[in-house]
């Protein structure tokens, strides 16, 4: 995905899209946590970690990212053979493929920060017809179920215990997400990503949203910074309550 934190971003001329072509693109947030859980289950309990994306070319380079800090192998869904994609279409297309293959866990990240939908992983757990459990910041496995501590409102956690297969989106900060080495880095430039186009798979899935329009919201009053003493502060700013009606 696009890294838009700290770039000048900038709408392109369809007025639907960004212009891209400055932007530096990498993993999002929440899903390089979830990346790093996968990994150290494996490293605990055996068994492997597929990478699924459903991106274009320059998703590759990510992919390999992932198979140098620990993924055994990657899949790159080509996402240029499918048209307009929304949250729930993209859950749609990953669920033709992950239900092709092995899994007794799904890891996603718990959001996107560019569409910040925060539905994929939920849809995609709903389409293969598999528990699910979201905002995770704690789990373990045991007796092939998962004991998983989600986050709540107001500072509060939930105590689940899930069957598997599962999905679990996870919250960042679950864990430290680890650098991967220039060595790994090498040995992965050489490693296959297999590329899954549209024929390749069977789905009906159509997008529900349509996306109108993108646009820099205008720009509101600024704050009024009220400066004196502290008598002449309150003052001020008894004033301006009674002004708008608020007194």
């Amino acid at each position: 995905m696009p890294q838009t934190a700290e770039a000048d971003v900038k709408i392109d001329s369809t007025g639907k899209d960004i212009i891209k072509d400055r932007l530096a693109f990498d993993m999002n947030e929440s899903d390089s946590y979830a990346l790093e859980e996968a990994i150290l289950l494996k490293e605990k309990y055996g068994g492997s970690v597929t990478v699924v994306s459903l991106g274009y070319p320059d998703t590759e380079d990510t992919l390999r990212i992932a198979l140098a800090k620990g993924g055994d192998s990657a899949i790159r869904v080509k996402a240029e053979d499918f048209g307009e994609i929304d949250g729930y279409k993209t859950a749609g297309i990953l669920t033709s493929v992950i239900k092709g293959l092995p899994y007794d866990l799904i890891l996603t990240g718990c959001m996107s920060t560019d569409d910040a939908y925060s539905m994929v992983g939920q849809t995609l757990a709903e389409l293969l017809g598999i528990p699910h459990a979201s905002l995770v910041t704690k789990f373990d496995i045991t007796n092939n179920k998962a004991q998983v501590y989600r986050e709540l409102e107001g500072g509060l956690l939930e105590h689940l215990e899930v069957n598997l297969p599962a999905l679990v989106t996870v919250q960042t900060g679950i864990n430290t997400p680890r650098f991967a080495s220039l060595i790994a880095i090498r040995r992965a430039a050489s490693k296959e990503i297999k590329t899954i186009g549209k024929s390749d798979i069977s789905t009906d899935i159509i997008s529900n949203t349509t996306l109108e329009e993108l646009f820099t919201p205008p720009v509101g009053k600024r704050a009024e910074i009220l400066t004196g003493s502290a008598d002449e502060v309150a003052a001020k700013l008894a004033g301006i309550i009674k002004e708008k009606g608020l007194l």
